[in-house]
């Protein structure tokens, strides 16, 4: 069932996505090689639960964190523990606020210092999908059109789209209809309206699009091992069907 916000919910989830990005804005300068993934983890819970909010990823379906920690291969859902970040290597990071009832959640993949060439542009061409995405909400488009916008511009970069999982609505709930796949799936391809809240967020791997999830029934990694990018923002369309993102986070220069 789709859920239009009406203007006392989007108020409310403005402000989650306030502190979300908040959040993002002093997480993202600690992701330096030697840090753990806990320690990472251990920031978000407790700058969220300082200014009121609940971490809405800890014991959602039991998963036993509150921030997401998807280094390298993993494209998303890494569980965050001792492991340290290596100089080198990338790291996806994925978090959601609930504040009284209004949900938020964005995610960023960063360089953690130097990185190869070949996955800076990969970094690169996922953020530009996030923004093909964007721009791809408009009078008269549907669902379809957010995924054709994503995967026609990974897919001419030659990278490989994650199909099993996708983006989604949000808002009064960490996952809301309708869902939004970053390939054009046969599934449903409702029309856009004001009032939708959109999590939107291209999966995009090196190598293959096939994942697999490990033993702990949590972590999704690429199938041949190669790296994976993952960005996401919260966004709403507005009754003049002006698109206004939600979330913001920094990319390091």
């Amino acid at each position: 069932m789709l859920r239009l916000k009406n203007g006392e919910q989007l108020a409310g989830i403005r402000a989650s996505c306030r502190m979300l990005s908040d959040l993002f804005a002093g997480l993202v300068p600690l992701v330096k090689p030697g840090i753990t993934t806990k320690e990472l983890d251990r920031f978000a819970h407790d700058f969220i639960v300082s200014r009121g909010g609940r971490p809405a990823f800890l014991n959602y379906d039991g998963y036993p964190a509150s921030l997401c920690t998807s280094p390298d291969d993993v494209v998303i859902h890494g569980i965050p523990d001792n492991s340290r970040l290596e100089e080198g290597s990338v790291i996806g990071l994925d978090c959601g606020i609930d504040l009284g009832g209004f949900f938020s959640d964005a995610a960023i993949t960063l360089p953690v210092g130097r990185i190869s060439p070949e996955v800076d542009k990969l970094l690169r061409v996922t953020r530009e999908c996030l923004e093909r995405a964007i721009a791809a909400v408009k009078p008269g488009a549907r669902i379809h059109d957010i995924s054709r916008a994503v995967f026609g511009h990974a897919v001419s970069n030659g990278y490989g789209v994650v199909r099993q999982y996708c983006g989604h609505g949000v808002g009064l709930a960490p996952h809301e209809d309708p869902q939004i796949p970053n390939y054009v799936s046969p599934g449903p391809n409702p029309r856009l309206m004001p009032g939708m809240v959109l999590a939107l967020e291209p999966m995009i791997n090196l190598g293959t699009g096939d994942v697999k999830v490990l033993a702990d029934d949590w972590t999704v990694v690429t199938l041949d091992h190669k790296p994976s990018a993952h960005y996401e923002h919260t966004i709403a369309i507005l009754p003049d069907w002006k698109v206004e993102v939600l979330t913001s986070w920094t990319y390091p220069a």
